[in-house]
Order: structure tokens, then C-alpha cells, then sequence
């Protein structure tokens, strides 16, 4: 019942119930009558006692369109997903020198320069979207903006540089996302944020990021202010940089980024080549630039009802060459 908007239609089925249990009743009635009155030998010849199965056909076809009628009526309900008319993303990329690695075809950062540039083509049109880098430290690169091209503009400008600060991005974020709440009227008023953020390997900026500055901490502030954090693993465990012509490894660094997914309470992925790169960005895509909605789905049942109706009128005019 919870389903329907208006459930007492429903009432209507007993209704149905009633029509088919009186057509049943008359046609045991018919039959009574008929050997009741009637001289059995020519009422042999006349109208032979085995009779075509199939006239019961369209009554019962009729009957299930009815039902199906009055669940239309009913008003039944079915969550749907729609566009959003507003929210605001947030791209933190990762730019530290370990995204020159080439396990990623063909680099790790050039990848993710196509991802996300496909990314910002495809988000639906209500959503606001910002860009920022991050290394040693944080640049914001785009503010918030319905315009998309200038995301991907900037994103083909990414300039690799030494050290991870992943907390100086997440808090950069933030507070773009702040800035653009004020802006709007205030949090309560404010379409839903998300930071999603790509990166390749632990912060090394500070040390600890638990710290002040910390990735971890900024997660947490991420939390406290409503803000997810969707973080993407990109790259391998056997991932190398040149660096001075020794090749250093540069493995991903999963569980870092796992944590402060689960801390901001937003989702992790990994990906380890442009392909899942891409379907990482498709699913967010789905997620951020989509909203679930319960609306009216009555237009299946009144259709199958409506055509159901069509088919038994038609085989009543072909079986008994009549209308039910």
C-alpha cells in the first residue's frame, strides 16, 4: 500500500472478483437450464454438449485488463533517477612526480588527464564543477563552475611537481565548496558537494596524516562539514619513475586512500588502467549527477491494461463473433 498514491482504488478488484464470479455463475446457470428444458436428442444434434473452450478467452482477458486498470487508478509509485537540478563537484588530482609512471598506458597522468576530461564531458548539466591540483602543496585551478570546458581546458595544463600533500587538497576543496555555500544563501540552502579525488601514492607531506594538515584529518573535516571524499587508487604495485636515471618504485598506495574514503564517508575505487579509470568516472558520473525520486508509475499497468482491453474485444469478435 505504500506504494500507491491512492491505494483505495485497490477496492475496485473486488469489483472485477465479482464480475468474473458472476459470469462463472452463469454460465453453470446457462447449462442447467439448457438440459433442464430442453429435448436431450436434438438438443444433441442442435448444440452438441462439447463446446469451444476458447470462448471463456476474451472474458478472461477482459478481466485481467480490469485489474490491471485499477492498479493504474491506484496510482502506483517507483523510484526513478533523474538529473540534478544543482550539486558541486570537486576534482582533486594528484600531480606529485610519481604520476609519471608508465605501468598506465600512456602515463599514469596523462590517463588521468583523458578520464577526467571525458568525465567533465559527460556530467550532467546542473553540476557545478571545480578543479585542483595537488603536490607539495594545493592550486585551485578552476572554482566551481557550471561550465565544464574550463575544467577540461585546465585539466590538459596539469604540471607534475616533488611531494604529496593530499590533505592540502582535500582542505582546498572544502573550502571552495564553502566559498561557492556562502555564495548560494548558506549550508542550508546549498546543493550536496563531492570531492572526488585521484591520486597514486601515500602522503608525504606531512609525515603523519593525522597531523594538522593531514590527509586523514582533512577527511575528517570533509565529514564534520558534509562533504564525501570519493577517492580512486590509479595505477599498480610494480609502477616506476625515473628519477635521475634510477628507476624508483612508486607503488600505489591503496589503504590510505581507502581510509579517508570510509573517514569522509564516500566510496573507494581503484584502478589500474585508463579503461577502469573511465568506468570508476561513469559510475560517480551516475552517482553525483543523479538523484533518486519516487514518482507516479502507472503508465506500464495502463498501458498492458489498455491493450489487454483491445485484445479481448478482438478475440471476442473472432471466437464468439460478438462482444464480451
Amino acid at each position: 500500500m505504500s506504494n500507491m498514491s491512492s491505494p483505495w482504488w485497490l477496492l475496485l478488484a473486488l469489483v472485477v472478483a465479482a464480475l468474473a464470479g458472476i459470469y462463472v455463475y452463469i454460465q453453470r446457470l446457462r447449462t442447467r437450464r439448457a438440459l433442464r428444458f430442453a429435448n436431450l436428442d436434438v438438443l444433441n444434434r442442435v448444440a452438441p454438449v462439447k463446446r469451444n473452450p476458447l470462448r471463456h478467452v476474451p472474458i478472461a482477458l477482459l478481466v485481467v485488463s480490469l485489474l490491471l486498470l485499477t492498479v493504474a487508478l491506484a496510482g502506483p509509485q517507483a523510484d526513478r533517477k533523474v538529473p540534478r537540478n544543482k550539486a558541486t563537484v570537486i576534482l582533486v588530482i594528484d600531480v606529485s612526480r610519481s604520476m609519471n609512471a608508465t605501468d598506465v598506458a600512456p602515463s599514469r597522468i596523462k590517463a588521468a588527464q583523458a578520464a577526467a576530461k571525458k568525465f567533465a564531458d559527460e556530467l550532467t548539466e546542473g553540476i557545478t564543477l571545480g578543479l585542483i591540483s595537488y603536490a607539495g602543496t594545493a592550486s585551485t585551478l578552476v572554482s566551481p563552475t557550471p561550465d565544464h570546458t574550463a575544467t577540461k581546458a585546465a585539466v590538459d595544463k596539469l604540471q607534475l611537481a616533488d611531494k604529496t600533500a593530499t590533505g592540502e587538497g582535500i582542505f582546498a576543496a572544502i573550502q571552495q565548496i564553502q566559498t561557492l555555500n556562502t555564495v548560494l544563501g548558506g549550508d542550508k540552502v546549498a546543493p550536496p558537494a563531492r570531492i572526488v579525488l585521484l591520486s597514486d601514492g601515500k602522503e608525504t607531506v606531512p609525515d603523519n596524516p593525522n597531523n594538522p594538515r593531514g590527509a586523514f584529518t582533512a577527511a575528517r573535516k570533509a565529514k564534520e562539514e558534509k562533504i564525501p571524499v570519493s577517492t580512486i587508487s590509479f595505477g599498480t604495485m610494480g609502477g616506476t619513475v625515473d628519477l635521475e636515471g634510477d628507476q624508483v618504485p612508486v607503488p600505489v598506495d591503496d589503504e590510505s586512500l581507502r581510509k579517508i574514503a570510509n573517514i569522509s564517508g564516500g566510496e573507494f575505487f581503484t584502478a589500474a588502467s585508463l579503461d577502469e579509470l573511465n568506468r570508476v568516472y561513469e559510475k560517480l558520473q551516475k552517482d553525483i549527477g543523479y538523484e533518486t525520486r519516487r514518482g507516479d508509475n502507472s503508465r506500464p499497468w495502463l498501458i498492458a491494461g489498455t491493450l489487454l482491453a483491445l485484445i479481448s474485444a478482438f478475440a471476442a469478435l473472432l471466437i464468439n463473433r460478438r462482444l464480451p
